[in-house]
């Protein structure tokens, strides 16, 4: 009989079987218990995955509105400095909502815990900027489009080229194209 690891359909076999308790020290109760953290591990993952992917859905989403406003309608293709540029303004957006905090804040008291979420974020956000800030690829005139035309559902999100643009405007190693070298290698 195969091995039961979800914890519903363990439940449901001991109910079949007319089990109401199980001892401590038996195999159903060592069986229960990692089927218990197995869900909680597999709830706490995909809870993380979630996190994540609305975060991507996010930048993904400022950089559409960017390209959509008015003042760039026209454009095809942004430069690798420029998309820097947006970055560095998606980045700074709760910024305001960080100075009032700071601004509000009582001298000799700590910082409220609203105020230090903003301000781990937006150093987490700066970090991974100077090393690279993975964004759709502004440079392609293909990808533009593309994103211009994006309906803000994760399932279409694979659709885009993405780079990695540093806080220097330069792309980075990472994405889904690929990275060329701008000198060549001699073999010998």
């Amino acid at each position: 009989m195969p091995v039961t690891k979800s914890l519903g359909k363990l439940q449901k076999q001991m109910r079949s079987k007319g089990r109401s308790h199980v001892h401590p020290n038996g195999r159903k109760h060592k069986q229960l218990t990692r089927a218990t953290i197995r869900e909680s591990n597999i709830a706490a993952k995909k809870q993380e995955f979630q996190k994540r992917k609305t975060y991507e859905l996010a930048r993904v989403k400022y950089l559409q509105e960017v390209t959509n406003s008015e003042s760039f309608k026209e454009r095809s293709t942004f430069s690798l400095e420029e998309t820097a540029v947006f970055l560095q303004e998606f980045i700074q957006r709760d910024n305001e909502e960080l100075e009032e905090l700071k601004k509000n804040r009582r001298s000799n008291r700590p910082p409220s815990n609203r105020q230090l979420l903003l301000q781990q974020k937006y150093d987490r956000e700066m970090e991974e900027f100077k090393k690279g800030f993975l964004c759709p690829d502004l440079t392609d005139k293909q990808n533009v489009v593309t994103l211009r035309n994006w309906n803000g559902t994760f399932g279409t999100l694979n659709a885009l080229k993405t780079i990695r643009v540093n806080n220097e405007g330069k792309q980075m190693i990472g994405g889904n194209t690929s990275f060329t070298m701008n000198t060549d290698v001699e073999m010998q």
